[in-house]
């Protein structure tokens, strides 16, 4: 396994837990730590012993955004179109297309591009002092990496908006009750809770928890009749697989299932 200076990879019953490692700034995001990041994502998501991954930050923050220091070092060669569609975009991409689902959670912070990770996740337990910051709007920016698409779906067009513009940094409670994340849970059990709910997961028909996301990820852009389509796609691989016929053997057995991903 790689070893990196700015993510940590611990693996364990079927569970990884990537960490954001710069806690000195947050777990802002430099160079460094785009393209480690990158490679830990690709890591994971290969590994065929990982059921599911939990994305979170080492220190105090889950993610306080981009490290705004390092483009002012080379302002004349720096475009941001190139860094958001060439570093950021890919990571995002391969966590929202994995074929295991992703856990975020988020501790403090998780501001600018750092709320995108967080919402880019599948599912996402927060800190009771965790909050989700828009901070574009205060130094003259507008969101990225796929934020305004998470918050309007989750929120609605005009919420959306007012969440961008005001800056407000949407505390736990709020974006759980808003739709934002799945579970609150107090700061001092925030892995604790959290990787008990991906082992519980981790126990679960990988192609169950594979095919969902995709056909859930297809819902969110086609019509209802391809969405039926697709679901009836799935659903053929999944009852022609070696795990239905365990799944159903083991119910009848009234044993646990023994699961191969197949």
């Amino acid at each position: 396994m790689s070893n990196y200076n700015t993510v940590l990879v611990e693996r364990a019953d079927g569970v990884a837990v990537v960490s954001l490692n710069r806690p000195e700034s947050l777990n802002s995001f430099n160079a460094e730590l785009r393209r480690e990041l990158r490679s830990a994502v690709r890591e994971v998501n290969d590994d065929p012993a990982v059921q599911v991954v939990v994305l979170t930050g080492a220190g105090r923050a889950f993610c306080a955004g981009a490290d705004l220091s390092e483009s002012a070092e080379n302002p004349a060669d720096f475009r941001v179109e190139d860094q958001l569609n060439g570093e950021y975009k890919p990571i995002l991409l391969e966590i929202n297309g994995a074929p295991k689902p992703w856990i975020a959670a988020v501790n403090g912070a998780a501001a600018g591009i750092g709320s995108a990770f967080a919402m880019n996740c599948d599912l996402s337990v927060m800190a009771e002092d965790a909050y989700l910051y828009q901070a574009f709007a205060a130094i003259g920016l507008v969101p990225d990496g796929g934020a305004t698409w998470h918050l309007a779906r989750a929120l609605g067009r005009q919420r959306a908006y007012e969440v961008i513009v005001s800056g407000e940094k949407v505390r736990a409670q709020k974006c759980l009750d808003w739709g934002l994340c799945n579970r609150v849970v107090p700061a001092a059990d925030l892995m604790q809770q959290t990787l008990a709910w991906a082992r519980e997961l981790a126990a679960k028909s990988p192609l169950a928890l594979r095919y969902a996301k995709q056909a859930l990820n297809g819902a969110m852009e086609n019509s209802v009749a391809q969405t039926i389509s697709d679901e009836a796609r799935l659903q053929h691989l999944c009852v022609t697989s070696a795990d239905a016929a365990e799944g159903i053997a083991a119910f009848i057995e009234k044993r646990t299932p023994r699961w191969r991903g197949c």
